[in-house]
């Protein structure tokens, strides 16, 4: 049986995946938040090793070089990434480890470290999505055009994950994926530990 392991969720954008992370935690102590690194500055509120961890681009390319991360990824000329010593602490100290993150990332993750939990989170149809993020008022409609094409393409990659959940209700939503995470922490793992 599995203590700790890392509960990859990502779906397109719009779909309530902030949201639904952030009760999950506030409604589990033993689910942690997946902690970045970013080469972008920080924010006056934010704090380094809680919000991020904010590296120097020298420090990020030498963590690249020395294999550190699940996955990474330039967006908007910083670079953003997944530390493998924080994942890997987290779980072998018997957490659910949450990484919230993007399509691409997750088949990246999946690549580097397979054992992980894939949850792909569905909008309950393509007009309710595009009202998700129109109702954020923070997109043009090119934009908004632009997430609606990508999210196309992201359901495309449905198969690559463990489990589909649709986010009708977030209450509901929050409780189908406590399930999940009831039920892997039951899973008999083959061949041996994580990290």
């Amino acid at each position: 049986m599995r203590n700790g392991f890392l509960l990859v969720i990502s779906g397109p954008s719009g779909v309530g995946k902030g949201t639904v992370c952030e009760k999950l935690i506030a409604k589990n102590k033993d689910v942690v938040y997946s902690v970045s690194a970013t080469t972008r500055k920080k924010r006056p509120y934010e704090i380094d090793g809680e919000n991020y961890y904010f590296l120097s681009l020298d420090e990020f390319k030498q963590k690249i070089s020395d294999g550190d991360f699940l996955e990474y990824a330039n967006v908007h000329n910083n670079f953003y990434g997944t530390p493998k010593s924080f994942v890997f602490d987290q779980i072998n100290s018997g957490e659910i480890v949450i990484l919230e993150i993007d399509v691409q990332g997750a088949l990246k993750v999946k690549e580097n470290y397979p054992e992980a939990v894939f949850v792909f989170l569905l909008p309950p149809n393509m007009v309710e999505l595009r009202k998700r993020i129109e109702g954020r008022n923070t997109e043009d409609e090119d934009t908004i055009n632009v997430r609606m094409k990508n999210a196309e393409k992201e359901l495309g990659f449905i198969d690559e994950y463990d489990y589909a959940v649709v986010n009708l209700d977030v209450d509901e939503t929050v409780k189908n994926i406590e399930s999940i995470i009831e039920a892997e922490k039951f899973r008999v793992i083959k061949g041996g530990q994580n990290g």
